[in-house]
């Protein structure tokens, strides 16, 4: 592991590996197409939460990036799926180890967001406590 600059412009392989993943969504995206081809609807099932404007975006970036290939079966009603290329799976099998962390630790993640979330709260109420003692 080296820090500094490289001619690519990137200031460790780190740095190029957080831009090709940068998004909230994207690890998840790539989490399940490790398991093979995906259709969008069955991506918008498993990465719940995320919005369609969003999810079309992120899967735009992953294909400009190299990471996943479009399929267009040019059929009506339309039907179109995702798979990672080869570099995609060269990414996903790095992230394995991130998925194994969390799957080993999210009990103790879960009860620090819970922690932090209470103190957030606390903190957002002694602050218009302030406010209205002010006024």
């Amino acid at each position: 592991m080296t820090a500094s600059p490289s001619p690519s412009g990137f200031s460790c392989g780190l740095d190029a590996t957080l831009r090709v993943i940068a998004g909230k969504w994207k690890p998840l995206i790539i989490y399940f197409l490790i398991q093979g081809p995906n259709r969008y609807g069955a991506l918008k099932r498993a990465v719940r939460g995320v919005s369609d404007k969003v999810l079309i975006q992120q899967l735009k970036e992953l294909e400009a990036d190299g990471i996943v290939t479009r399929r267009d079966y040019r059929e009506v009603p339309p039907r179109v799926d995702y798979t990672l290329t080869p570099l995609g799976h060269s990414l996903a099998e790095a992230l394995v180890p991130l998925c194994n962390w969390g799957a080993d630790n999210m009990a103790e993640v879960a009860r620090i967001f819970a922690e932090r979330e209470a103190w957030q709260a606390g903190g957002a109420a002694r602050a218009a406590e302030g406010k209205g003692a002010r006024e």
